[in-house]
């Protein structure tokens, strides 16, 4: 059974965890990461869930997204979680998430990579995916509007192609 730290609502670990599945107690929340990997020309490498996943079946996601399990920092999580789905090695250990969405039940981080990864040397299908593709910015939002793509919101879609080569809220394009 994946276990979770629990997190009060200013990120701090409780002490206590609770086993994935379970309600959520009151003022209790956990630790979700996504990683979007961007190649050079801009497309993100999106993947196809298995059809026997417990929620969105077959749909297309961006690349790589799960719990952190207890004892993992973001950065671990989204490590593990970036090999275990699609087979890839990553070291974060000096990064920092881009971007840290607040939901219901806990904080979804956002790690936004440039890399040069070869689809074709990955190890796939794995047992959470079936396949994966690069898309651009366009093409995700074509497919959510299709019913293809897990129903983010078109604005999270296009920050994450925007912010793809920043950190930070301010646009350093403009003097």
């Amino acid at each position: 059974m994946e276990k979770w730290d629990i997190y009060d609502k200013d990120r701090n670990r409780t002490g206590k965890q609770m086993n994935r599945g379970n309600a959520f107690e009151k003022d209790a929340y956990h630790l979700v990461i996504h990683v979007c990997l961007f190649n050079e020309s801009g497309e993100m490498l999106i993947q196809q869930r298995q059809p026997d996943k417990e929620d969105w079946k077959n749909m297309w996601d961006i690349t790589v997204g799960g719990s952190a399990i207890a004892g993992e920092t973001s950065q671990q999580a989204a490590e593990r979680e970036v090999h275990e789905e699609i087979g890839y090695a990553l070291d974060l250990r000096n990064r920092r998430p881009s971007l840290t969405v607040n939901f219901e039940y806990g904080f979804d981080d956002y790690y936004l990579i440039e890399t040069d990864l070869d689809i074709s040397d990955l190890p796939l299908p794995t047992e959470e995916v079936k396949q994966v593709k690069w898309a651009d910015k366009d093409e995700v939002l074509q497919m959510i509007s299709e019913g293809k793509f897990i129903p983010y919101h078109e604005s999270l879609i296009e920050l994450l192609f925007e912010m793809r080569k920043t950190m930070g809220a301010h646009n350093r394009n403009v003097t």
